[in-house]
Order: C-alpha cells, then structure tokens, then sequence
C-alpha cells in the first residue's frame, strides 16, 4: 500500500481518536459523571483550558436533550491537575430549540477537600437545523501554506509554554506571529495558524472547544513570557465544521492592569465561521 493511503487509513475518526478517549465520561449517576483527566493535554503542569472545556461540554450534551454547544461561557476558579475528576450538571431551562444547563469540574487537593475547578452555563440546541443563509463582513485569516508555517517539531527545542499538549495538535504557527520564539516578539497581539489533531480526527463541535485556547498566547508575541492562565472564557459555536484543517486567527487589543483579552475566530476547510471566542487572561507583568 502506497505510504500516502497507508497514513490517511490510520487517520482517527470522530468518536474513535485520542480526544474522544481523553474527554469520555462515566456517568455515576444522572447528572454526575467520573473522568480521569490526562496529563496529555497540560501546558507546563495544568491541564489546558480548551481541553476542560470539551470535557465540560461532553457531559453537559449527554445531560441536555440538545446535543450541540451554541455557546458555553466558562469561569476558570482554580487550576486543574491532571488525575481523578468529578462532573456535576444540572439542566436550567429546556426549549424545543435550545437547551440551558451549567456544569462544574471538581478536584480533590492534598488535604483531600473538593475544590471546585471550572463552572460552566451553557446553551445547546442542534446545529443541523439551522438556516444557511450568511450575511457577514467577516473574512477568514490570510495563512500562508501549511508547508511555510512552523509548528514545535520545527524548532531545535520544544516550544517554550507548550508541554505535553503540543504532541496531541497538528499546529502550524503563520512565521508572521512567531517572533517571540526568535526572541524578537513584533509587539504586536495576534497569533494565527492552521489547527488539527494529531491523530487525523476532523473537528467537530466539541473539538471546536479546544481549538479556540489551544495557540500559544497573544502575549508573548507582545514581548510577555510565562503562564497566561484564563479567567473567563465564552465560545459561540455558529455551524459544525467541515472536514480538514482549521484557521484559527486570535488578537489581543488591550492589555492593562495585568489582564488581557483574546477575541479568537475560527474558519473551517469550507471558508466558513464556525466558531467565535473571547476569553479574559491575567498576565505576569515585569
């Protein structure tokens, strides 16, 4: 078999990849649900922000009789380890178009108390039933090629901030936002590149989740170093995606006070919006 068939029949599919395996969970009872979270998703020690995020809303689509996220808005109170889980969800409000629940990841620390990690509302309904009119002055990130964008496994050393995450995504950085990784960082807030999973799966709703806080962060193309831990993160879901790789494009306007925002837009394969986000970051000054 010629390499090139050999790799695209070991590519993961939708509902049999890594992401699904690592945001599965077991439901305890109704409304509660057990997950080991993986130490493949952290960024240095915690657990990324995008990736809770689908674990989140995996449970809440099994919960509401909505299986599609339209938008989910998420308060991040305490860093997540990765290890032993706890999901609890309630359902707020169910419609015939859209559903409203919130959900919260629990943890136990050393001294073996709950600490609650995330808390999410969020509204579900079913993306297939929408109309596909669009009227939009939105227009999708100019990348160049795959081939002339750079990823980790570029670099002669893994890429500061990236961490065991990086080995799950298909990520390539547009060189344009990558002067940070020169030490010459363009001051500028954006960071854009084509996103994927590692393994070949197509995005979905869920994977839409990850792929919004899954680029290195505005900051350090701003001339920032280290951690960047979110505050508060909203994503509007506006289709599901087609097959093939994202162009995930993020900007930062403001900075001030030691917070900045990330307003981040994602394109599928088709040219279509299929996801918004803004999320709230705190950033180490001096």
């Amino acid at each position: 078999m010629p390499e090139a068939a050999s790799a695209q029949a070991t590519r993961a599919v939708i509902g049999d990849s890594e992401f699904d395996r690592d945001t599965a969970l077991t439901q305890r009872e109704p409304g509660v649900y057990d997950i080991d979270l993986s130490a493949g998703w952290t960024i240095i020690n915690a657990v990324n922000g995008g990736y809770l995020l689908a674990v989140l809303g995996r449970a809440l689509a099994d919960a509401l009789p909505h299986s599609d996220p339209f938008t989910v808005s998420a308060h991040y109170l305490t860093a997540s380890q990765p290890g032993p889980a706890v999901v609890r969800t309630e359902t707020v409000r169910t419609g015939r178009t859209l559903s409203t629940g919130q959900a919260s990841l629990f943890q136990r620390d050393e001294q073996g108390n709950e600490v609650e990690r995330i808390r999410v509302l969020a509204s579900y309904g079913d993306l297939d039933s929408l109309p596909d009119d669009v009227r939009t002055t939105a227009v999708p990130p100019a990348l160049p090629p795959m081939d002339q964008c750079f990823g980790p496994e570029d670099g002669p050393a893994p890429v500061d901030g990236s961490s065991e995450i990086a080995g799950r995504l298909m990520l390539k950085l547009d060189p344009s936002t990558l002067g940070w990784a020169l030490g010459k960082p363009s001051g500028k807030g954006e960071m854009r590149a084509w996103f994927g999973l590692a393994d070949g799966r197509d995005p979905d709703p869920l994977a839409l989740l990850l792929a919004v806080d899954a680029l290195p962060p505005t900051a350090f193309e701003m001339g920032l170093t280290g951690w960047v831990p979110t505050v508060e993160l909203t994503v509007h879901v506006r289709c599901r995606p087609a097959p093939g790789p994202l162009r995930v494009s993020i900007t930062t306007r403001n900075l001030a006070g030691g917070f900045l925002e990330e307003d981040a837009e994602v394109w599928d394969s088709a040219g279509r919006l299929v996801a918004q986000s803004r999320q709230l970051a705190r950033v180490r000054l001096g």
